[in-house]
């Protein structure tokens, strides 16, 4: 299958921690590890918002010169569901109270195998795509005003809290009822339900999981229990497995992967989520804390001789700049065998 969409090397520039940030050698899976706030998760989101760009220009770059609201709008959506990543169900009524300002993105450069380059300069974004002239090389969109934009209603109604419908930024902020009952409908339509039911099944013995016009509904026992009824384990399993099934083809970010898994289910967790990203063509970067959890990820990539996979490793140097360290498969092995410390400096 082909790896075309897959994010293979990134350059990042004024975005958050990032100041001037390159890294390269990416795999299929790659796990990001690193102490506490030294940018896991702003690496992560770099990613995202350039992946849902490049995304959309992919898919509609016969028509795109006709189509710059709707890219500036998909690219406003891609920032407020980092903002929800962040703030959890906090920051939408926020961001409704503060006349939609999105301030917080200005100044940044984030670019990805020198062919797409997002710039966002005082609340202006620019997208470029080099080698192409078009009007994507001037101009740019102000995030202050963008609730002229024609796309607007998508996600915001009179009187209603604004929607989103990109759920491939899977944390514990969005395993809510709305995500999972929108990713259970797809999967539902595809004819996959019996793959979600016996990796719930494998973890933790559901027998199967649906749902009704209001709520989601798990079967354990011969007993109906409504899954707000579990802890954020089990939603936070089946939003990751179902995102995989339903971003078939793309990239999908899980922040804090090992969030409310016990310890002694990171293997089947991660031999899970190894074997279904190769059945459906589907990069991942995930985020940890835990050393079990990247001890986890070593062992159960050795055991399917998987080696499209990466660690990603972030920390500071002496001087404090952020640096980076991609290991491949072969090294990162190696590096757990000998017990090196592998989650940051």
């Amino acid at each position: 299958m082909s790896q075309e969409h897959f994010i293979k090397n990134i350059e990042i520039k004024n975005f958050k921690l990032f100041k001037d940030f390159k890294a390269e050698g990416f795999g299929r899976v790659n796990l990001i590890g690193g102490k506490n706030n030294v940018g896991k998760t702003a690496f992560m989101e770099a990613c995202f918002i350039i992946d849902n760009f490049n995304s959309f220009y992919l898919n509609n770059h016969k028509e795109i010169d006709g189509m710059r609201e709707r890219l500036y709008f998909e690219i406003i959506k891609s920032l407020i569901v980092i903002q929800m990543n962040r703030f959890g169900n906090n920051f939408i009524l926020q961001w409704v109270l503060n006349n939609y300002n999105l301030h917080t993105f200005s100044n940044f450069e984030i670019e990805i195998e020198k062919n797409i380059k997002l710039v966002a300069e005082d609340y202006f974004i620019r997208p470029e795509v080099f080698l192409i002239k078009s009007w994507w090389n001037y101009g740019g969109f102000n995030l202050l005003g963008h609730r002229k934009n024609k796309y607007f209603n998508i996600i915001k109604e009179e009187n209603s809290l604004p929607k989103i419908d990109i759920f491939n930024f899977v944390s514990m902020c969005n395993n809510n009822q709305i995500t999972l009952r929108k990713l259970l409908s797809k999967i539902k339509k595809e004819n996959k339900n019996d793959l979600i039911n016996n990796y719930l099944e494998e973890l933790f013995d559901i027998e199967r999981i649906d749902m009704t016009e209001d709520e989601i509904i798990l079967f354990k026992d011969e007993e109906t229990i409504n899954i707000s009824e579990y802890g954020d384990g089990i939603k936070n399993f089946i939003n990751i497995v179902m995102t995989i099934l339903y971003y078939k083809n793309s990239v999908i970010f899980i922040d804090e992967i090992e969030n409310g898994i016990h310890y002694s289910n990171y293997d089947r967790l991660w031999k899970i989520i190894l074997t279904i990203s190769k059945e459906q063509n589907v990069q991942v970067f995930a985020t940890t804390h835990s050393k079990e959890c990247i001890e986890s990820y070593a062992r159960v990539a050795k055991e399917l001789e998987d080696k499209d996979i990466t660690f990603f490793k972030l920390g500071r140097n002496q001087q404090n700049e952020l640096k980076g360290m991609v290991y491949p498969y072969d090294w990162f092995i190696d590096s757990i065998e000998q017990e090196e410390e592998v989650r940051g400096w």
